[in-house]
């Protein structure tokens, strides 16, 4: 019976100091740094310049890191008309980086009753890009597809195209 209430005696020692040292505790601190939202302006709107088409299909691909414009099928470049690729400013937090995302669907352009689609749309920073000095330049190209049966004149987007930028 001695031997029974030492040995309970000793346990209940054992488990009294077991629990005392199983759980410790640390602390830690909270920060944080707010800083300037990112933004984005429009600097130049996107102009594919003066082109022919007689007949059938083609396109006109405007390079966003040259303004080179190349064609295909039966579209001509012609001389005249201010070419130019969209162009933008994003500035925020300096040494941030940020993605770009662009229209994933054609953007219709139209004169009158006619209408004509751009697609594909590029830009250089391509998909991501940084604010090592504060602020970024975006170009952006695209292609326009041109049909036979487009009537002469200026053909305009009704709506802006969005370009969307943000910090990752």
């Amino acid at each position: 019976m001695k031997t029974n209430q030492l040995l309970l005696t000793l346990a209940a020692i054992v488990a009294s100091v077991t629990c005392a040292f199983s759980q410790v505790t640390a602390t830690g601190h909270v920060a944080v740094t707010i800083v300037s939202p990112i933004s984005i302006t429009k600097t130049q709107d996107m102009n594919f310049g003066h082109v022919s088409v007689e007949s059938g299909v083609g396109s006109v691909t405007l390079s966003p890191e040259n303004q080179a414009r190349l064609v295909s099928g039966d579209v001509e470049l012609m001389e005249g008309g201010a070419v130019s690729v969209a162009s933008f400013k994003v500035k925020g937090y300096q040494g941030a980086t940020f993605s770009i995302s662009l229209p994933q669907s054609p953007v219709m352009i139209s004169n009158g009753s006619k209408s004509m689609m751009v697609t594909d749309f590029t830009s250089t920073p391509s998909g991501f890009g940084d604010l090592a000095d504060g602020s970024k330049d975006v170009k952006v190209g695209a292609t326009l597809v041109v049909t036979g049966d487009q009537i002469l004149g200026e053909y305009a987007s009704v709506s802006p195209f969005p370009v969307t930028v943000n910090y990752n």
